[in-house]
């Protein structure tokens, strides 16, 4: 799980990294015998068997410094990711983090190009609000609204969620899968883990080699199993 790459010397909540920390942790994936794909692309090879090689990379909220920063280092390594936009938010800020700094998010040439370059593009809702604090009509807006914005914007069929600020219940769970989307993606979800709340790892600037290890290996001893993967 990344957020932001670029410069990371104003980051009070610790969501970016820097090119220069995003390109040696891929090439610590690939000294592995890792690939970083999208998650769709890994929860398909699993369910034919497969993936042992493949690690699902997501960079959440849609921010510019993606197309700048890390395409070119994913291309480097031969690795995809997917990318949670906000729709509801194209060519704006990151104006939910009241302490700062303010980040350009995507706009829609941008998110346009990322899928060009072969990035899956999912949704992070319309604006990036607490959606276990959502009354029900808001609930479906961020849902189903941003799916059928992206797939109109891409002209590609949207199936992955990500949860703003990683925070899930069993109503919002039911939600999303009643939207008809094919994955979501929080951070730990604990009971309620399953193809639609998958557990990630975040991934941070002081995440040197020992440390994605370490990562590595606790994730699989922590995280709650998910059925087929």
């Amino acid at each position: 799980m990344y957020h932001s790459v670029g410069d990371c010397s104003d980051d009070p909540y610790r969501i970016t990294v820097t090119p220069e920390r995003l390109g040696r942790q891929l090439a610590w994936l690939r000294r592995r015998g890792l690939r970083g794909v999208p998650v769709a692309e890994l929860l398909a090879a699993r369910a034919r068997g497969g993936g042992q090689d493949l690690i699902g990379l997501t960079f959440d909220d849609g921010y510019a410094d993606f197309v700048t920063h890390a395409l070119p280092l994913l291309r480097r390594w031969g690795c995809r990711a997917t990318v949670f936009v906000l729709p509801g938010r194209l060519g704006g800020d990151n104006a939910w983090d009241p302490l700062g700094p303010r980040k350009p998010l995507l706009t829609a040439d941008g998110i346009r190009r990322v899928a060009a370059e072969g990035m899956e593009i999912g949704s992070h809702g319309l604006t990036h609000v607490d959606l276990t604090r959502a009354d029900d009509l808001a609930l479906k807006a961020e849902l189903v609204e941003s799916r059928a914005l992206l797939e109109e914007l891409t002209g590609v069929r949207v199936d992955g969620f990500c949860y703003p600020y990683g925070t899930v219940d069993a109503r919002v769970v039911a939600a999303v899968r009643e939207a008809g989307y094919a994955y979501a993606c929080a951070i730990d979800p604990g009971p309620l883990t399953g193809v639609h709340a998958l557990p990630r790892v975040h991934v941070g600037q002081e995440d040197t080699s020992w440390r994605l290890h370490l990562k590595y290996r606790l994730h699989r001893l922590r995280r709650r199993p998910v059925e087929g993967l």
